[in-house]
């Protein structure tokens, strides 16, 4: 990070975080998803691993569009 624009960093720093976040939801889900046990409770597990990655994805998301913003804004001037 540069401390030339510290404004970037903290959005960098941010979209990084959410994206880590948001690696381990997938990682969880997928370890939910390959558990040996064929029941009912293991699908719910499934299925709330599931929203909670989808909602980690839209945290990055959000997070990369504000980084990508910042950027246009520091060096296109909108």
């Amino acid at each position: 990070m540069s401390s030339e624009h510290p404004e970037l960093d903290d959005l960098q720093a941010a979209y990084k975080s959410a994206v880590d976040n948001w690696i381990a939801a997938i990682r969880h889900e997928e370890a939910v998803a390959v558990a040996a046990d064929h029941s009912l409770a293991q699908l719910d597990q499934w299925e709330k691993a599931h929203f909670d990655e989808e909602n980690a994805r839209t945290i990055a998301k959000a997070a990369k569009a504000n980084y990508e913003a910042g950027l246009r804004a520091e060096f296109f001037g909108f």
